[in-house]
């Protein structure tokens, strides 16, 4: 999940935010409150650039100037201290104009040693989405829907008996999907990880579980609890672990490498370790978010770097991949379900998927209007985590300061990916920078239906 940006038309922005001012009062304010990590003196010297795949911006319709601009503002939020390592690629019109890191796999974060050398991050180091998860999670399930496998309509309990009982025999897959089915949150004995690929006991866990309200009444994000519900589902459809039917269904037609539910146990070194940045949470920010989660924030944060789950499957919340690999996914989805010659999804599909189910409706888990779609956040005019006059672009957020997203209408497919886990902090309009930019140099192609 991740913090809902306020966007604005692109005209009421000045081209230069005030950031330095704002930093400077900030940091004198409250210096020992702000949690950093370890910053090299010549930050060029942990940056990686993809000369080999990235096509001039020119060639594509984009604009050089306003593109590097918002790589610049990944750059200063590695150069705060708040992302120990940020990657970002981006597509347009399927072609990459920009595949970066910055910044260190591990060693350089706040609480690690200073006498151990940090490791630097590359364009293959797999960064945890977090829950830009969800949408991969529910293009497993749309595509299970396309080969009739199963239907959203169907209640969850026809595929988990489980779920026959009490109000709970009145979810369907469309509610999990839309975050209506009323379980909003992971009972806490369920985040046992040495029962993480015990399906049964978090099943068990969820079905015991009382719901929140009437299923299909009230929108409420399920942090958690839907990827377990959803995956469960492709398990005792297919036979086979969500995991299984990711790789050989999606995946392995399109040439991933990675890009799944966790990691092999021999790659573990190699995925970006997250931490806890920014300012110290306090209510009622910190209750929201336990709430959310179910479980402490800084829990979270540690639980992540946890080898059991890491290498374990959760649906919601542990694909490991790089900025390239998500963006790469959503160019799939922008491009109508083929890629390179190989059909994956029915365009149909998509274009359901993606379709608005609630509008600005308020989610009384994240506590803000969301506009959702069957397992995306969807754009908008004046409210985005895409940034000014997205209302077309649909995609996900991640833990915290994670996004996915394709526009189809500026024909970019976008992957961020980052591992400080700041909620607040001063240099929050560095974000905001990055994707104005962004969206400054990639105009609209034509108006989208």
């Amino acid at each position: 999940m991740g913090g809902v940006l306020q966007s604005m038309t692109e005209e009421e922005h000045p081209d230069d935010v005030p950031g330095p001012a704002l930093l400077d009062m900030a940091y004198s304010l409250m210096p020992s409150l702000v949690t950093r990590a370890r910053v090299p003196s010549d930050i060029n010297s942990v940056e990686t650039i993809d000369h080999e795949r990235e096509v001039h911006p020119a060639e594509v319709g984009a604009d050089s100037v306003l593109l590097e601009k918002s790589w610049q503002a990944a750059r200063e939020l590695f150069a705060s201290g708040i992302h120990p390592a940020v990657g970002m690629c981006v597509r347009r019109h399927g072609r990459i104009i920009l595949n970066r890191t910055i910044g260190y796999v591990s060693g350089s974060g706040p609480g690690d040693p200073e006498d151990v050398a940090p490791v630097k991050v590359g364009l293959d180091s797999p960064f945890n989405i977090f829950s830009a998860s969800k949408a991969i999670t529910a293009m497993v399930i749309h595509l299970l829907d396309e080969r009739h496998l199963l239907h959203l309509d169907d209640p969850v309990c026809e595929y988990i008996p489980e779920f026959n009982v009490q109000q709970k025999k009145w979810i369907t897959i469309k509610h999990v999907l839309t975050h209506r089915a009323g379980l909003p949150h992971l009972p806490p004995a369920a985040f046992d990880l040495d029962h993480l690929d015990d399906r049964d006991w978090v099943i068990g866990h969820l079905a015991e579980a009382r719901v929140s309200g009437r299923p299909g009444r009230r929108l409420a994000y399920h942090a958690i609890s839907g990827g377990f519900i959803l995956g469960e589902i492709v398990r005792r459809v297919t036979g086979r672990s969500i995991r299984e039917v990711l790789g050989s269904e999606i995946l392995d037609p399109l040439g991933f490498e990675g890009f799944n539910y966790g990691v092999a146990a021999d790659k573990l070194g190699s995925v970006v370790r997250n931490y806890h940045t920014g300012l110290p949470l306090l209510p009622p920010v910190s209750t929201v978010l336990k709430r959310a989660l179910g479980i402490d924030f800084n829990q979270a944060i540690e639980m992540t770097n946890d080898k059991r789950f890491l290498t374990g499957i959760v649906p919601s919340a542990n694909i490991c991949g790089t900025a390239e690999e998500l963006s790469r996914f959503y160019e799939l989805l922008a491009a109508g379900g083929t890629l390179g010659g190989v059909q994956v999804f029915n365009p149909l599909t998509i274009r359901r998927a993606t379709m608005e189910q609630s509008y600005l409706e308020f989610d009384f888990t994240l506590g803000a209007p969301i506009r959702y779609g069957m397992g995306f956040f969807l754009g908008g005019e004046w409210i985005s985590v895409y940034g000014p006059d997205t209302s077309k672009a649909f995609g996900h957020l991640g833990f915290t300061n994670v996004l996915g997203w394709a526009d189809p209408e500026r024909r970019i497919s976008v992957g961020l990916v980052t591992s400080g886990k700041p909620v607040l902090y001063p240099e929050l309009f560095h974000g905001w920078n990055l994707l104005r930019y962004l969206g400054q140099a990639c105009p609209r192609v034509r108006e989208v239906n």
